[in-house]
């Protein structure tokens, strides 16, 4: 049963935070008297420094040098090789899940450019293969070309009337069908009945992987996908799994499953001296041993840093962005779990002032708390205005401050008692899971362009920021699918869940079906900021960071809380991506 309650979801605009703590306090609700300190209880830290420190990989990028050269020379081959727009779709979608689109983004724009000229005239014949046909769609609306839902309108005439479609077909087509944006009824209406038809495909049981044997296991692909669709999953973390599923099929290009291979221990190789970097700037602020309430998670911030920029040059942006997400859980404990409403409030002011004199009214671990925020921040501002002469520091205070105003809001609710509506929540959720926080510092230390002063006035003003305020949705609803449980059986604020059950009067299984509704309406509304565009543009750093926010995020909570909870899914995770090399034919390990 589904609930379509579009309306609960906001469109993006600033909460005064100030107003709405007051509003909570003058509503009439009771308040509660001061607690005792409370705890989570949360498991310590499971990636020792020592451990982390002993990292090491034989696949320093300078040690296979030559080989790769020779291997990206073979794919360059493949690209000149590929004929018509079939080859080229096949080897650029292979090439991305793979994880080496990142060598080749002049080819691969050059390919599209010639495939998008000649759909013109292909998609109007429609006597192109379907799954082809669904492939070229999803690439090119994936890379900003404008394509239109009409190219599958004689599918939506002929769908219910054929019971034996090809399977490849019917699961290209469930996977282009995310690519949908709100109004889209075509592709809305064949992710309805290829989810059915795929289901019921899995449900019979019936072998076909003989008959489909250049696919590699089927049946196993398609039990992936059904579970989360491509473009919701973290592209960097799926490498290796399309690297074990390639080398199933019969059709492989031997010399790019080598480069894949090599590739992934390369990148994870940069991922290792990162995390090291990362992991002795924890150990050096020594914050785990003087606020031991708090989660000590920075294994688990890099990781996901990770998923937001996977490429080897957004080195720097990993390190100094685990920095911040660490100081996010910390504040997000503080407020969450162990201060006190008056603490909070004096807190909050503090990081608002972003003056060091305040730390004098602020309890011992809230002016270390403080402290380490105030240099951390800081830092990063000297060495931005040391390389590109502008001073972000603004911006960035002005974002924690922003973050801090709403978890204080929460706080007040649950001081006080007060259950929010949806809306309420969600607008407020939106700021206190620190997507905005984390866009921001992303763009400000990617490195990858030249900060302008007008890119930080418009992120600041909330004109760039319908695609970040769509991830940060997402960030907080699929935090709540994964946390609630633990968070309910704590007595912590309420989270989406609680808000519509309350609401609306509906169980627990209701509310968490329209918070996945409203996750899906979320990713249709982040399609929109790049199917608006016309012709080709190359997706924006904010785009792709916001949407890999959004990915990261259901990655984390997928089987619950993949943050708080290190010792289950999220550690086997970080070992196959972060530790734990993919075996090399010819080479010793």
């Amino acid at each position: 049963m589904a609930f379509h309650c579009d309306h609960l979801l906001i469109p993006n605009t600033r909460l005064n935070m100030h107003d709405q703590v007051g509003h909570v306090a003058s509503s009439g609700a009771s308040t509660k008297h001061p607690k005792a300190r409370r705890s989570a209880n949360y498991r310590p830290n499971i990636w020792d420094h020592k451990f982390v420190q002993s990292l090491s990989s034989d696949f320093k990028c300078g040690i296979h040098a030559d080989r790769v050269e020779k291997l990206k020379k073979d794919v360059r081959g493949m690209f000149a090789e590929a004929s018509g727009s079939e080859s080229s779709l096949e080897l650029i979608d292979t090439i991305q899940r793979l994880g080496l689109d990142y060598h080749f983004p002049g080819e691969i724009k050059s390919a599209l450019d010639t495939i998008f000229m000649e759909s013109h005239n292909i998609y109007h014949d429609y006597q192109d293969d379907l799954s082809i046909r669904a492939l070229r769609f999803r690439l090119l609306r994936q890379h900003g070309y404008e394509v239109c839902q009409d190219v599958f309108k004689r599918f939506k005439e002929e769908s219910y009337k054929n019971d034996r479609m090809d399977v490849q077909g019917m699961l290209s087509l469930y996977e282009t069908s995310f690519y949908a944006c709100e109004d889209e009824e075509i592709l809305n209406q064949i992710q309805e009945f290829t989810t059915r038809h795929l289901m019921d495909y899995m449900n019979e049981g019936n072998d076909d992987d003989k008959i489909h044997s250049r696919l590699g296991n089927i049946r196993h692909e398609i039990s992936h996908s059904l579970e989360l669709p491509s473009l919701w999953r973290v592209p960097r973390m799926e490498v290796r799994w399309c690297i074990e599923m390639y080398q199933m099929k019969q059709d492989i290009a031997p010399s790019l499953l080598e480069f894949a291979k090599l590739d992934f221990n390369m990148v994870q190789a940069t991922y290792q001296e990162d995390l090291k970097y990362a992991s002795r700037w924890g150990r050096d602020m020594g914050l785990d041993e003087i606020l031991s309430f708090a989660r000590n998670r920075l294994a688990e911030c890099f990781f996901w840093c990770t998923g937001l920029k996977s490429e080897p040059k957004f080195g720097n942006m990993r390190r100094q962005l685990t920095q911040v997400g660490y100081l996010v859980a910390i504040i997000d404990d503080v407020y969450d779990v162990y201060g006190s409403l008056e603490e909070l409030k004096l807190f909050t002011e503090a990081v608002e002032r972003w003056d060091i004199n305040t730390v004098e009214n602020l309890p011992q671990y809230l002016k270390i708390c403080f402290l380490a925020l105030y240099n951390t921040v800081n830092g990063m501002g000297y060495e931005i205005l040391k390389k590109d002469a502008l001073d972000v520091i603004p911006y960035l205070k002005k974002t924690w401050a922003e973050f801090c105003k709403a978890l204080l809001v929460e706080a007040t609710w649950y001081y006080s008692e007060y259950m929010p509506t949806l809306e309420e929540y969600t607008k407020n959720g939106s700021i206190s899971v620190a997507g905005p926080l984390v866009s921001l510092h992303a763009h400000c230390l990617s490195g990858d362009y030249e900060i302008t002063k007008e890119a930080l006035e418009c992120m600041d003003n909330n004109q760039h920021s319908d695609v970040t305020y769509w991830a940060s949705v997402i960030f907080r609803l699929a935090n709540d699918l994964g946390t609630s449980k633990d968070e309910v059986e704590r007595g912590d604020a309420p989270s989406s869940i609680q808000c519509y059950m309350h609401q609306t009067g509906v169980s627990e299984c209701i509310a968490r079906e329209h918070i996945k509704h409203l996750i899906s309406l979320s990713w249709k509304k982040m399609n929109n900021t790049l199917s608006s565009r016309s012709g080709y543009l190359p997706s924006s750093f904010m785009i792709n960071t916001a949407q890999n926010l959004a990915r990261t995020s259901l990655y984390m909570y997928q089987h619950g809380d993949g943050f708080s909870i290190p010792h289950r899914e999220t550690k086997h995770r970080i070992a196959s991506i972060i530790v734990e090399p993919i075996p090399v034919e010819g080479i010793a390990i």
